[in-house]
């Protein structure tokens, strides 16, 4: 399989930044978190006990959360390709640690958090055990971005 070139960052001979693929990533990722701050704070059943937003996301329930934690970690995957920034030079780097020290993170929060006080942080709350999920999801991502790194 042939390396994409660089180029010579002196001279201006640079890959572009916003390819194709890394446009998709961006509006995948952008897409995620737009579909689990909208079920979490639009359509979910909030604490007045009234229905609010679109039915057929409601009726999702909790598989609101798998389809935007998929998109957006699938974003992320996408953006790991050597034609996009995140995928070349210190991007992998950058990507890599991200998604290790968010993953430890959102784990470290959820234990923390877990015994009192878990239901006043957003999304925590509904998540439960699935937290855990979460946070291994995004050291996944991170050993995506690692298998980038020369």
């Amino acid at each position: 399989m042939a390396k994409l070139k660089l180029g010579n960052p002196l001279t201006g001979d640079r890959p572009p930044v916003f390819t194709v693929r890394f446009l998709v990533a961006l509006v995948a990722i952008a897409l995620g978190i737009a579909w689990i701050f909208y079920y979490y704070f639009g359509a979910r059943t909030g604490l007045d006990g009234k229905e609010h937003g679109l039915g057929f996301i409601r009726d999702l329930a909790n598989w609101n959360y798998l389809i935007g934690f998929v998109l957006f970690f699938l974003g992320l995957i996408v953006a790991a390709h050597p034609s996009t920034p995140l995928g070349r030079g210190r991007g992998v780097v950058t990507g890599m640690l991200g998604c290790f020290v968010l993953g430890l993170l959102w784990i470290c929060v959820y234990y923390i958090w877990s015994n009192n006080g878990i239901e006043h942080i957003w999304v925590f709350n509904d998540l439960g055990q699935k937290n855990l999920l979460v946070g291994i999801g995004f050291m996944a991502v991170g050993f995506a971005y690692a298998t980038r790194w020369e």
